[in-house]
């Protein structure tokens, strides 16, 4: 457990906490720099926290996100000094999700779920935050791993959530000033108001613009999906040229088989209830986590999410219509016992979706927390949000 002394001593620690007193390093939690490589050869690096010397442990917990590296992420000093072993990760993407499958992403899961088990642990949990709730959740359903699934501000997915910040007024994906206005969010005819007002959107628009949103990210699916199955198809066609007897047609038929098409996708910061706190109301500020402070100016320059994929990353990784990581189709099969923080002023993710979270649960065990007021990063807050984590581990798991 973290007692108040744990709490009240906690100090920076890169994107974590040093929870223990400078003046008592007996009880200091222990690191361990871990590099694993995976079945088929990625290199999965993290750190293991574990307890004080001398404290036993049974339970594992470990953490990961599909392009963050989550070796220092607060939850892992903070679960450690509370007699958990916690390894946090990053996958082979870990700052680049330029060419992230999610599908290579579990193994890397599964490569440190399996690491903790030849190091002793009774049960694994896995813990997704953010990002990373989606890709535990799919490690689980997919590969039956995990003895427990926990979610700290974890959001429905990472191609869901691209449903709802993506610009549907962009009409030509080649050109980043292309726009239909009457989808623009950010037009004056719209309700749009320069920052800091507050804009106001009419319901039914936000409909239209919504239902746009999702026609946008089925275009950009076609275009992936075209040029994949076009590299596909001169496959069988390069295995019957003979390259020592036509080089030249071995050549041409090769490069177009090994061709990866890249996208750039512009304007991706661009969800209505970030400006209208009327829609889908909850604690949290005007603005978006990715913004400093205005969403406008970062979805037409620096910012915003998948601005440049591969076709087959785009896929698996941030449409919603393609990508398998979606929680909606993955926490069915989550039967393990499920806990989901969400903190009410998240600017990213809505009540209503962690509630969705959770009725979409297959698990018989389910507990849901909402911290009122909290951010997505929790600051501020991780030593209280942590302190759920570890009561709801200490009710279930040595």
């Amino acid at each position: 457990m973290l007692d108040d002394a744990m709490r009240g001593a906690a100090r920076p620690f890169g994107l974590g906490y040093w929870p223990l007193p400078e003046d008592d390093p007996g009880v200091a939690v222990q690191r361990e720099a871990v590099r694993l490589v995976s079945p088929d050869g990625a290199l999965v690096r993290g750190v293991l926290w574990t307890p004080p010397v001398g404290t036993p442990w049974k339970t594992a917990v470990i953490l990961s996100h599909p392009r963050g590296d989550f070796s220092v992420h607060y939850a892992c000093p903070l679960l450690a000094a509370a007699g958990y072993a916690v390894l946090g990760f990053g996958t082979r993407y870990m700052n680049n999700d330029t060419d992230c499958l999610h599908e290579a992403c579990i193994t890397d899961v599964k490569t440190a779920h399996d690491e903790m088990i030849r190091r002793g642990a009774e049960a694994v949990v896995l813990l997704g935050n953010s990002g990373g709730g989606s890709l535990m959740a799919m490690a689980n359903a997919e590969l039956g791993i995990g003895d427990g699934w926990v979610g700290v501000a974890a959001h429905p997915g990472e191609g869901v959530f691209m449903l709802q910040v993506i610009d549907p007024s962009v009409v030509d994906e080649a050109d980043p000033f292309a726009t239909d206005p009457e989808l623009d969010m950010y037009h004056p005819d719209n309700g749009w108001r320069p920052w800091p007002e507050p804009c106001s959107y009419d319901p039914a628009w936000v409909e239209r613009y919504r239902a746009a949103q999702v026609e946008r990210v089925a275009r950009i699916d076609a275009v992936a999906s075209a040029s994949i199955q076009e590299s596909k198809a001169v496959v069988p066609e390069l295995k019957a040229v003979d390259p020592s007897a036509d080089p030249a047609a071995y050549r041409e038929l090769r490069r177009r088989a090994v061709f990866t098409k890249y996208l750039t996708i512009y304007r991706t910061l661009a969800d209505p209830a970030y400006l209208d706190l009327s829609i889908d109301p909850d604690d949290r500020a005007m603005g978006s986590l990715f913004a400093f402070p205005d969403p406008f100016d970062a979805n037409y320059g620096r910012g915003g999410l998948a601005r440049t994929m591969t076709a087959r990353g785009w896929l698996s990784t941030w449409s919603g219509l393609s990508s398998g990581a979606k929680l909606a189709d993955t926490m069915p099969s989550v039967n393990v016992p499920t806990l989901l923080i969400h903190p009410t002023a998240d600017t990213e993710i809505r009540v209503h979706q962690a509630n969705a979270i959770v009725d979409a649960a297959g698990a018989d065990d389910v507990t849901y927390i909402e911290m009122k007021g909290a951010l997505h990063y929790l600051e501020g807050d991780r030593p209280e949000a942590m302190q759920h984590v570890a009561d709801w581990l200490a009710a279930r798991f040595p």
